[in-house]
């Protein structure tokens, strides 16, 4: 397929998505990123937020959350290295609220700046989790 490229979504515990797409947009560290098939080389860390695939011939995207990684584009294929993965349809609100709730708990009662760095990152992605799981909801 000439108008296609290869995409492969993994996370540290497993394979999330393989496959043909005609587009990929993800949140790069410079801002939003859209990759079609034969792009130029690129190697970049991504964002927290929704990794969107086009597959070919479909109206719908496959949607997938990472909280982070690396991207390496070559012109026929992207990886996306992320930190977490989840798939958007396997997204849960309440379980990523009660989450929050948890780390709102923990960046009050953080004492040292090591420790409070490291709330605030989970906060953050948290944050994220939730408005992707928001604008999944809508659509």
């Amino acid at each position: 397929m000439a108008n296609t490229i290869r995409v492969d979504v993994v996370s540290a515990e497993e394979l999330i998505f393989a496959g043909e797409a005609e587009f990929v947009a993800l949140p790069g560290e410079s801002g939003e990123l859209g990759i079609l098939p034969r792009h130029t080389p690129l190697i970049t860390r991504i964002k927290p937020g929704v990794v969107r695939i086009k597959l070919p011939g479909q109206a719908a995207e496959e949607q997938v959350f990472v909280a982070g990684g690396i991207l390496e584009v070559q012109p026929n294929v992207v990886t996306v290295l992320a930190d977490t993965a989840i798939r958007g349809k396997d997204l849960d609100e309440a379980k990523a609220r009660d989450a929050m709730a948890k780390a709102e708990e923990a960046r009050r009662n953080a004492t040292s700046d090591l420790e409070i760095a490291k709330v605030e990152a989970e906060y953050s992605m948290l944050a994220e989790q939730l408005k992707a799981i928001t604008k999944l909801r809508r659509k």
